[in-house]
């Protein structure tokens, strides 16, 4: 795999934990992996990207402000009503 094809993921996995409240077992259901060369879970952990936090006796995954700032200079969010595609 390459380091592009894991960047794409990171950026995904960072996605994912913006868009609601998720388990720390939901992460590791959708994103740990036994495969070396696709470490995406440990490397946003190792870059701060993402974290755990004890919220009510559960452990909850959260973006960190390091990772909405990765995740906003490389997937700007769109303006609302666009949604790509040809303009009318």
């Amino acid at each position: 795999m390459s380091d592009t094809t894991v960047e794409t993921l990171i950026l995904d996995l960072l996605e994912w934990v913006a868009s609601g409240e998720r388990t720390y077992e939901e992460a590791m259901d959708a994103w740990r992996t036994s495969c070396p060369k696709l470490p995406v879970w440990e490397d946003a952990n190792d870059r701060e990207l993402v974290m755990r936090a004890a919220v009510n006796g559960r452990w909850m995954v959260r973006i960190t402000p390091l990772g909405r700032a990765c995740l906003e200079e490389r997937r700007p969010a769109r303006p609302p009503g666009r949604t790509g595609g040809v303009a009318q």
